[in-house]
């Protein structure tokens, strides 16, 4: 029975090392990372900051651009992409011909909604 669970101790090991390395960084930051108190007060230096902006605002009638949100589609489509290539890369060889039309096909409307977003100015930073 124990020889079953043997093939689990690398990816137990792996866990373990992720948070112990986690761990280490957050304990080398608290030992040696800067302590200065900000000039305006703890409150200001413990503020989150986003781009430039301020977060969150009391006045609620402020209207956020709807290129951020776009730039966020975006980058869903291009990251979905990527996972959907990578899989099909080690499967290559043994789906012929219908495997490379299939990439083919998925890679054309990725294409089109690149052209698209191109062509609406959605890269635009303007």
């Amino acid at each position: 029975m124990v020889e079953q669970h043997n093939h689990y101790l690398p990816v137990l090991a792996l866990v373990v090392a992720a948070f112990g390395v986690a761990a280490a960084m957050l304990g080398i930051n608290a030992l040696l990372g800067p302590k200065r108190r900000a000039a305006d007060g703890p409150a200001v230096k413990l503020e989150p900051f986003e781009c430039g902006s301020v977060p969150i605002q009391l006045d609620n009638r402020r209207r956020v651009s709807v290129k951020f949100y776009l730039v966020a589609i975006l980058f869903v489509m291009f990251d979905l992409e990527v996972v959907l290539l990578y899989p099909w890369a080690v499967v290559y060889r043994d789906l012929g011909w219908f495997g490379f039309a299939e990439l083919l096909a998925f890679m054309l409307s990725v294409v089109v909604g690149l052209a698209y977003a191109w062509r609406k100015g959605g890269l635009e930073w303007r």
